[in-house]
Order: structure tokens, then C-alpha cells, then sequence
């Protein structure tokens, strides 16, 4: 397992493609999407502050990636993604977060043994017929035949799109990232009010 938790150190970085630039100030669909709890959850109506990361798919212990996987500028890092998620979520919480979540393009069953096995606390969505990827022009590429989403980062406040991080790099050092940035926002919103 150890394999799918750590990052080569020659990986790739991906360039962004503009393909997130009219992501920002995007209100979102009303699109119910099956979550490993059971529930849909339509992201468009959510209260509060959600953070999305979208990643293409994590690995399975002991099954091999696909050909070439770790040549494709971000593909590879979904399981330190998600872990690095896990291990800030008290602190994203923290920070005025309300939902945490990531998606991908898997079924349910199969990210059900993800959040088990990671140990993560919240839901993973699945967009499996990418409904949601297609109605808000999500960026994707396609490997052995399946198109699968790029790794992006969503912060979504009342159902609209408030801050993208695309392209995301290196990956496990996402959560981080997003902490951060919503620090410097609630730090910048107090000065301003004061």
C-alpha cells in the first residue's frame, strides 16, 4: 500500500490549460450526486462553505496502474491527496468549512473501500456518468480508454464557485494549500473589519 501513499519525486508537474478559468463565480447545477454515505448531495445547495477536490482515480493496493500513469502530468497522488485532506480536515473544519469532499469519476462500491481503507472522514462523491463534469465544463483527459477527470480543487460558498486551484501540484500538499488560502481570507476579511 505504501506505493499508492507516496509520490515519485520525478513527477511531472501539469501547466495550466486555462480549461478552469470560467470556473470562478460559476453557480452550480442542481445535480444530485451519490455519496459513500448513502446520501446524494447536490452541491448547488449546500449552506455554508464546501471544499471539493476532484481527482482522476485512486489505485487499488496490489492491482497495477494504468500504462504510463505516472508520465501524465497530474495524474498520479490521489491516495496522498486524499490523506492529506483526512489528516487537515479538524483544521479545515476550523476555518468556517462545513463540507469536505472529493469526486472522481468511480463508482460508489469502489470509493466506499477508499474511505474504509483511508480511514477518511468525509463522503467521497461519484460523478460516474460526469453529469457534473460536463454541465460545468470540468477539465478531463482520457487513459486506456476512459475519460477521467483532471485534479482540481473547488471552494464552493452558498452553491456558486468562489476559488479554483488548477492545476494542482504536487498534490499532497493540496490540503495545505486550500488551509492556507482560507486563513488569509478570514485573516484579511477581520483587518477589514476592524
Amino acid at each position: 500500500m505504501a506505493e499508492y501513499q507516496t509520490l515519485p519525486d520525478d513527477l511531472p508537474a501539469p501547466q495550466d490549460d486555462g480549461a478552469a478559468d470560467h470556473l470562478p463565480g460559476l453557480e452550480l447545477p442542481i445535480i444530485g450526486l451519490p455519496a459513500t454515505n448513502g446520501e446524494r448531495v447536490d452541491l448547488s445547495s449546500l449552506t455554508g462553505r464546501a471544499v471539493v477536490y476532484v481527482y482522476p482515480r485512486t489505485g487499488v493496493p496490489g492491482e497495477p496502474l494504468p500504462d504510463g500513469w505516472d508520465a501524465i502530468p497530474g495524474a498520479r497522488g490521489c491516495t496522498p491527496q486524499s490523506c492529506a485532506f483526512r489528516d487537515h480536515y479538524a483544521a479545515l473544519k476550523a476555518v468556517g468549512v462545513e463540507h469536505v469532499f472529493g469526486l472522481s469519476v468511480q463508482d460508489t462500491p469502489y470509493q466506499a473501500e477508499v474511505v474504509e481503507r483511508l480511514e477518511l472522514p468525509f463522503p467521497l462523491l461519484s460523478d460516474h456518468r460526469r453529469e457534473f463534469a460536463q454541465a460545468v465544463r470540468l477539465p478531463t483527459f482520457e487513459v486506456d480508454g476512459a475519460v477521467l477527470l483532471k485534479r482540481i480543487t473547488l471552494i464552493i460558498d452558498e452553491g456558486a464557485i468562489s476559488h479554483v486551484f488548477y492545476p494542482v501540484f504536487p498534490p499532497d500538499e493540496n490540503a495545505a494549500q486550500v488551509l492556507a488560502h482560507l486563513q488569509a481570507r478570514a485573516a484579511a476579511r477581520d483587518e477589514g473589519e476592524e
